[in-house]
């Protein structure tokens, strides 16, 4: 077998194998011999059938297998004498197949990027901290009865916190624009899931009145032509609603799973899943914290056929989570590649950072590290040592936490080497997520 193998462009390699004839033409006979042992023809006997029969009737099929199949072993094995590994599925480019002559064919595939990881005695972090108060606690009850609250007509004023269905058309210098008018829309004012000032306007108007709010669209609205642009809404409302929160009694409790009508061991459950979610918080905003100082100090050339495998993950994943059916639809049309790549660019490289660091610094999955997370994602459910049990029955899914697990325990050696400065904030600040922290404090 001749092998070459020449660099194109970046992470891509051209790999030129030949195949000596006689290697082809011998298990094509082979075959066809083994195939004259049993194949049925009318006029022969079952394993009489002349050889240049058998040749006449399924060489030419049975030479495409061979070529197939010893195509795929070519590659493997110069893959093998070259010591190269392929990033993502090769291109196969036949050159050569004549019967009787030599085989050639050319594989294009991108390769692994070579990664020394730098900076590991540079990183900073911020460790945030919190204590849980007991108003705290209060307000996270409230808020779980918001979700199961019930709405009511109500014959006042609209205000923060009411429900209003409403018409309204939107104008521009007088005329009315595309998109901006719609009829009996329901809304919760505060929401904010209007132009800014739409709702606010809303407020004191009662059910049948009818009113125009001036607003000004933010600059980075989504329709080019109004943004920053000044509009006037015609709002009338018709009807509104009020929100009537249950009853902190045993019916509510139970839906908590805590029976008895004990308040104070429901609020105690409260506060114990808060310090949960605060502990998971925290973990989550310094490992993102890490893995972005990781980055930053480690530029990683991406085989773009590993950022494509993980835009076509997410973009599965995205179509699963919103119910969308994945048959008989073009996903890719639908769910475009910018939706994913910049996450798909990270994760990929992240993905090369954190193989190496296992592989440089021997990290080997520890079974407590995957213990914990199988056991975090199973609190959650009503029945966790059932969930633990199927997670531990599931090969696939076991991986996947192993996988997480191995991020996890790279952190923590990032961490050992991190200068980290801890930081207490509010159980609500540190609940918020990353990037609406960020514009707070901004």
């Amino acid at each position: 077998m001749q092998v070459s193998i020449e660099t194109t462009t970046g992470l891509e390699r051209r790999l030129t194998v030949g195949i000596p004839a006689e290697t082809v033409d011998q298990e094509v006979v082979k075959r066809l011999n083994d195939a004259a042992k049993t194949v049925r023809i009318n006029g022969f006997r079952k394993g009489k059938v002349p050889f240049r029969v058998v040749k006449q009737r399924f060489g030419d099929g049975v030479r495409q297998e061979v070529l197939g199949d010893v195509i795929k072993r070519s590659f493997q094995e110069a893959l093998q004498q070259e010591s190269v590994r392929p990033a993502g599925q090769p291109s196969i480019e036949p050159k050569k197949m004549l019967e009787g002559q030599d085989v050639e064919f050319v594989a294009t595939f991108e390769v692994y990027p070579e990664v020394s990881i730098q900076g590991l005695g540079d990183i900073s972090v911020t460790k945030y901290d919190s204590v849980i108060e007991d108003a705290d606690v209060v307000k996270m009850i409230e808020s779980l009865q918001k979700n199961q609250a019930s709405w009511e007509d109500f014959d006042g004023a609209a205000e923060e916190g009411s429900k209003v269905n409403v018409d309204f058309v939107g104008k521009k210098d007088g005329e009315a624009f595309e998109g901006g008018s719609a009829e009996k829309q329901d809304l919760e004012i505060g929401s904010k899931s209007m132009v800014p000032g739409f709702e606010d306007g809303i407020v004191g108007m009662k059910a049948g009145e009818t009113k125009t709010v001036a607003v000004t669209f933010p600059d980075d609205y989504q329709s080019e032509e109004l943004r920053g642009a000044d509009a006037e809404f015609d709002i009338t409302v018709n009807s509104i609603q009020s929100q009537k929160l249950p009853e902190l009694n045993e019916e509510f409790f139970e839906k908590f799973g805590v029976s008895g009508g004990d308040e104070s061991k429901f609020r105690e459950d409260v506060k114990v899943n808060m310090e949960r979610e605060k502990q998971k918080a925290i973990r989550n905003k310094i490992k993102a914290q890490s893995l972005d100082v990781l980055l930053e100090k480690n530029q990683v050339e991406l085989p773009s056929a590993l950022v494509s495998d993980e835009i076509n993950a997410m973009r599965q994943q995205a179509a699963q989570q919103y119910g969308a059916a994945v048959e008989n639809i073009d996903l890719s049309a639908l769910l475009p590649d910018d939706m994913f790549r910049a996450q798909a660019e990270r994760r990929t490289a992240l993905g090369l950072l954190i193989t190496e660091i296992v592989s440089s610094e021997k990290i080997a999955v520890d079974k407590d590290v995957v213990k914990r997370l199988v056991e975090e994602a199973a609190s959650t459910y009503e029945n966790p040592e059932e969930v633990v049990n199927y997670y531990y029955g599931n090969d696939q899914l076991l991986r996947s936490v192993e996988a997480a697990a191995l991020e996890d325990q790279v952190v923590d050696f990032l961490l050992e080497k991190a200068d980290v400065t801890e930081v207490t904030v509010s159980y609500e600040d540190l609940m918020k997520p990353e990037q609406k922290a960020v514009e707070d404090e901004a």
